[in-house]
């Protein structure tokens, strides 16, 4: 594996960062995660649009993009996976060990891992912890993913991939890495970015590609939904056959096949949409 750090290509036995690196110690960064096919990115313009955002919305210096994808660039050149998960990491940099920041300039770190295809679906369970949809991160991609960590460790032992927030006033939010799509009445809808969800690059694509409504909506939306899937980078689209104790026979329905089939589709015919 090789991996970009401080302006070039490493080995992975050298590619150290600093022990006092703002990301490392406070959690003051931002990445990206991003899906590559045989070499290639999948919609690099989007996922460098929200590195950028996110970078704005922490105060950071905003990530030479050239750069980013010069390294992008030479990370897959190095090792061009059939499926792979680039991720670009972009911190603080070196700083001091408490919140306030140093003036030593921003880390970007970029490494490319092998993936497989995930299943065509999953199960899913609720947490009782919940997303803040007024929180100062709320809608960035922040390195700060230890809520994160915890609700998907619970996920894993009932025998899930997935684990799904409400927001603080009790709706339908969003997963620990994917936003979630369900279909009511034969109708598709998806959480508004102001419920605190994270704008999933993935979810945009598909909300526009299959016309699904942003809806504000009740967690027990979950428990009468007629199906159920999830949006991400990794994931695609994913249908859901079961939420907590609730089987959904039949997973993927025919509204989550349509929407599977036009992402394939048309992520296929187009790698930067």
């Amino acid at each position: 594996m090789k991996i970009w750090l401080d302006g070039g290509l490493r080995d992975i036995e050298s590619a150290r960062v600093s022990a006092l690196d703002h990301g490392l110690t406070v959690g003051d960064g931002v990445f990206e995660t991003v899906k590559t096919v045989h070499g290639r990115p999948f919609a690099l313009t989007r996922h460098l649009d929200r590195l950028t955002r996110s970078a704005r919305g922490l105060g950071l210096p905003e990530p030479d993009l050239d750069e980013v994808r010069r390294a992008c660039g030479a990370v897959l050149a190095a090792d061009p996976v059939p499926l792979g998960r680039l991720r670009i990491t972009y911190t603080g940099g070196e700083g001091p060990l408490g919140s306030d920041r140093g003036d030593r300039g921003p880390t970007l770190m970029v490494a490319l891992g092998a993936t497989t295809r995930r299943p065509d679906s999953t199960a899913v369970v609720t947490v009782p912890w919940t997303r803040n949809e007024r929180g100062a991160l709320t809608g960035l991609k922040t390195t700060s993913y230890a809520e994160n960590v915890v609700a998907l460790a619970r996920a894993v032992r009932q025998g899930a991939s997935e684990a799904l927030f409400a927001n603080t006033v009790g709706q339908l939010c969003e997963g620990t890495g994917s936003n979630v799509f369900v279909v009511l009445d034969g109708e598709l809808h998806t959480p508004p970015p102001a419920s605190g969800c994270l704008p999933g690059i993935t979810r945009a694509l598909t909300a526009e590609w299959t016309g699904a409504k942003e809806t504000d909506l009740p967690l027990d939306v979950l428990e009468r939904a007629d199906e159920v899937f999830l949006t991400s980078t990794l994931r695609d689209v994913q249908a859901v056959h079961r939420v907590d104790g609730r089987d959904l026979p039949g997973a993927p329905g025919p509204v989550t096949a349509k929407a599977m089939r036009i992402f394939d589709e048309r992520s296929g015919a187009d790698l930067d949409p």
